[in-house]
């Protein structure tokens, strides 16, 4: 337990020394961070014991919630045995073995064939991306090195995946970027120039990325880069129909497909992969995340056997992976990862997602029709997205200098809720092991949340 005068010292020293991720360094210090002290299952204390259900899972990641007692142990046992060793060329430990097979067995039904380790999502994609271009230099195709990607999508913030996401204002400081990049309309459901109807929407937008292939020269590009569903973007769902044309788009122009999974990879939409959602292998998967339930970083880039069989069959060292990092496939992270796998299936983490997860949506739903600033709620298992608009009929989100999302997120946390606004979006990952009892108290404090900013307005 944090002593009061330690407690002190950190909130004095809170946002002092610190530049948060996704924030002006000004604003954190006017407005000091949350201190989350303590976690355990599904809730979390902030230093001044404020007992909160966490709406976001730290960050998409902590699955399993916060106290898992297996995941802990592996950690313990492999910090006593090895802490660390390395997995560059001649080297390696038990736990990457393991990790490696583990994944390509779970994948298996996906096509998987090999896995390349790094230390969290933005690494996941940039191995992705280093990976699709060196696959087109093995098979003789040099000039495939450009990559197409959605508007709204986010796929880190590496050099390169910061090149594909289509989030504007995280790309606009740290421009130019990487060349070769382009983008293509969302099929945003909500919002579009193009149908109402969800599956012409779907064939739209598919035809457009089709398009841009050809225009870029089909045997110019690489690869095209998406999210199953769209996370940092307000959990945007797309089309049912949407992945399956897409995949065949990239079929006929014999085009990768990268399914950026960081988020959606292991259970988070109900399904064990996004892709398997809608049915559809991609060529190249980007894990993290909950591949480990948050407890050590840890990311991953799985290979389709398509590319693994390639870079095997190579003879002319096209096929070196010139890419890793030190604490590629760390032991402990590797333990942590194992232990994970082992909970998602014998609890059967993933139909969780799916049973309670379809509660958790039906009750939000209800928020359109209670709430006048609420315009739109979408999501797929335990993932959720709550759009708050200035104008209704019209569909136009709240500005973003807007305090109403702010707002509504404060009342929450004064009621025991923690949830995340990004723009004009409440977005809501609660761990995947939640209870329905637990979703319900979670909606609860929401619809009161929500009800007491409409009071004002």
């Amino acid at each position: 337990m944090t002593k009061k005068t330690d407690i002190d010292q950190l909130k004095q020293d809170n946002a002092q020394y610190l530049f948060h991720p996704m924030a002006h360094p000004a604003a954190m210090q006017k407005n000091r961070p949350d201190i989350i002290s303590r976690g355990e299952g599904c809730w979390v204390w902030d230093i001044d014991g404020h007992k909160m259900i966490d709406g976001v899972a730290g960050l998409w990641s902590s699955n399993l919630g916060h106290s898992n007692k297996r995941v802990r142990d592996a950690i313990v046992a492999q910090l006593d045995e090895l802490p660390f060793y390395n997995t560059f060329r001649g080297t390696t430990h038990p736990r990457a073995i393991e990790l490696s097979a583990r994944i390509v067995k779970t994948m298996a039904p996906d096509g998987v064939g090999a896995v390349l380790f790094g230390n969290g999502g933005s690494d996941a994609v940039e191995g992705a991306l280093k990976i699709a271009r060196q696959y087109w230099k093995v098979q003789g195709q040099p000039e495939r090195t450009k990559f197409i990607s959605l508007r709204q999508g986010y796929h880190g913030v590496h050099f390169g995946g910061m090149s594909v996401n289509g989030l504007g204002n995280i790309r606009r400081a740290y421009e130019p970027l990487m060349p070769g990049c382009f983008h293509v309309d969302t099929p945003w459901p909500y919002h579009n120039a193009y149908s109402e109807d969800p599956e012409e929407l779907a064939r739209i937008c598919a035809g457009l990325l089709e398009r841009e292939i050809q225009f870029q020269g089909a045997d110019t590009v690489a690869a095209f880069i998406a999210e199953p569903i769209q996370g940092s973007a307000g959990v945007i769902v797309p089309p049912t129909s949407y992945w399956p044309l897409v995949r065949e788009v990239c079929d006929r122009n014999n085009v990768l497909l990268i399914a950026d999974e960081v988020v959606t990879g292991f259970g988070r939409s109900g399904a064990m992969f996004g892709t398997r959602l809608w049915g559809v292998k991609a060529d190249i998967w980007c894990l993290a995340k909950g591949i480990s339930s948050g407890y050590v970083p840890l990311g991953a880039t799985a290979l389709g056997k398509k590319v693994s069989e390639a870079f095997l069959a190579d003879a002319n060292g096209l096929a070196t992976v010139a890419h890793g990092y030190t604490y590629s496939g760390h032991p402990v992270a590797a333990a942590a990862a194992l232990a994970t796998l082992d909970e998602i299936e014998e609890k059967d983490v993933v139909g969780n997602a799916a049973r309670v997860g379809a509660h958790f949506q039906q009750r939000l739903a209800e928020f359109e029709r209670r709430f006048s600033f609420v315009g739109d709620v979408r999501g797929k298992g335990l993932m959720a997205g709550i759009e708050m608009v200035s104008d209704k009929a019209r569909r136009v989100p709240v500005p973003r200098n807007s305090d109403i999302p702010q707002r509504v997120a404060r009342e929450a946390y004064r009621r025991g809720a923690m949830v995340r606004i990004s723009g004009p979006n409440m977005i809501l990952s609660p761990p995947l092991v939640m209870t329905r009892e637990e979703v319900d108290h979670l909606v609860d404090i929401l619809e009161a949340s929500f009800a007491a900013v409409q009071a004002t307005l």
